[in-house]
């Protein structure tokens, strides 16, 4: 248990910088009015293809991975 502890805070570093690099490399189909709340009126169903299909499914299981690992961190934590 000690040894998950002195590593899980590195295994927290990697899966934020990987998960904000996913998602700031992610394309964006919002415009402009569609940040301020207003409708860009041509709006259409986008599918997600190839790399930008990969990083979305990145972004997903490293939220969770990094979700699990905090909580991971509070029980080793209450424990020791």
């Amino acid at each position: 248990m000690q040894l998950i502890g002195k590593i899980l805070p590195y295994v927290e570093i990697v899966l934020s910088v990987v998960l904000i690099l996913a998602i700031l490399l992610q394309q964006s189909s919002a415009g402009i009015g569609g940040a301020l709340g207003g409708g860009d009126g041509g709006s259409f169903h986008h599918t997600r293809r190839g790399f930008e299909k990969f990083l979305f499914y990145l972004s997903i299981v490293c939220g969770i991975l990094f979700a699990l690992s905090a909580f991971l961190a509070i029980i080793i934590k209450a424990r020791g």
